[in-house]
């Protein structure tokens, strides 16, 4: 890989960690916060909610932003404004103050996260930028790893303000590794957009499909995410046992996004027309085979497979059908309904385990994921011809 790529993943792989792993502080210490604010803990935890949505409803206004700018200025700016969200929640003393400083984090974030790291690596490769992402995404995955226990160390040896705090500065630093780190880019010129092979413009209708596939994706990947230890609860498996497989498909999940990277011929929309399908199957060995060891373990490996790839393709689908700035415009707009549809579907999932059963939750998800794999195919056949995969 040239050494601007790599310089670029090394800076963009740190910026990413911060970032996620800051946001992710209140599983630590959200039971802290309602003590100390008095605040009932559904209000404290409603805070991420605050935060997906706002970064979804933003995300879109910074289109233009991103084309005119580049991904390197929205990137640092995110990361000062992510450090202004933290420090006005170290010093917030009740629910609007605590609630707006997740807002101004969601602000942040839809010009800081996931879209603008994969933007700043469509600037530098455009269509070849699949298996940065995938290396990318995989880099990023430490976040929890890396911060659980820094906030778990900071809370202990102080309080959660002074986590806050401290992650104030921090993303200041991160701010300054992205205006340091990253070159400036280049706008493409005619010759290059050309070479890129994609033909005439995706038509409009093709963003639909590709927003629409990827909601009903992220609806069941998102929801599972939050709800997968309930669920098997749900279907009687004992709490230890549903804790450690929820575990390992942490594990399984990370080696579906390395085998991708092997699959350098392979595009986007192909890794998700392997992965959905898995999704499809991973569902229906569940529901025919219950809460057997057969049927857990088949349900572990094929869905931590299919969910992990598909984090990826999210990412690299519209690589398949849009050049450099146009990308840049579509996952802004894909950021909407996905981050809808992130703070969502937990509560939707969990109250349908709630009110239903776990059966009606699995067929709900079996209809989503089917549904995402029709659409997938109808991308399919709108594939440009020079993107076609061997």
């Amino acid at each position: 890989m040239p050494n601007h790529i790599l310089r670029y993943l090394f800076v963009l792989a740190i910026g990413q960690n911060i970032g996620w792993g800051t946001v992710g502080f209140l599983a630590v210490v959200g039971s802290d916060i309602a003590a100390s604010l008095d605040l009932p803990p559904p209000l404290i935890f409603a805070g991420s909610s605050v935060f997906y949505v706002s970064m979804g409803l933003f995300a879109p206004l910074l289109t233009a932003a991103f084309i005119r700018f580049g991904a390197r200025t929205l990137l640092a700016a995110g990361s000062l404004g992510a450090g202004l969200g933290f420090a006005v929640m170290a010093v917030s003393q009740e629910a609007v103050s605590y609630l707006a400083a997740w807002a101004i984090l969601g602000l942040a974030g839809s010009a800081s996260l996931s879209t603008a790291a994969h933007i700043a690596l469509n600037e530098a490769l455009g269509a070849r930028a699949k298996n940065a992402i995938g290396v990318l995404m995989l880099a990023s995955g430490l976040s929890g790893t890396l911060f659980l226990p820094l906030t778990a160390f900071l809370a202990h040896a102080a309080n959660w303000r002074l986590v806050c705090a401290s992650y104030a500065v921090l993303l200041l630093g991160a701010a300054a590794l992205y205006t340091l780190g990253l070159p400036a880019p280049k706008a493409p010129g005619a010759a290059e957009l050309a070479a890129t092979g994609k033909g005439a413009p995706a038509a409009p209708s093709t963003f639909y499909l590709i927003a629409a596939a990827i909601g009903l994706n992220a609806f069941v990947t998102f929801g599972f995410s939050a709800i997968l230890i309930e669920l098997l609860k749900g279907l009687g498996v004992p709490l230890p046992t549903g804790v450690a497989l929820a575990s390992s498909l942490g594990v399984i999940q990370v080696l579906a996004r390395g085998f991708d990277l092997l699959g350098r011929r392979w595009d986007g929309l192909a890794t998700a027309l392997v992965a959905g399908p898995a999704l499809v199957v991973s569902l229906m060995v569940l529901l025919l085979l219950g809460p057997s060891w057969p049927g857990l373990i088949g349900f572990i490996a094929i869905y931590g497979v299919g969910s992990g790839a598909l984090a990826v393709s999210r990412a690299t689908m519209p690589l398949v059908f849009y050049d450099r700035a146009d990308y840049a415009r579509t996952v802004t707009r894909v950021a909407l309904p996905l981050n809808l549809v992130s703070a969502a579907a937990p509560p939707t999932l969990i109250a349908l385990l709630d009110s239903v059963g776990p059966s009606a939750v699995l067929v709900a998800a079996l209809v989503c994921s089917g549904l995402a794999v029709v659409l997938l195919l109808l991308l399919n056949r709108r594939r440009p011809a020079a993107s076609t995969t061997g």
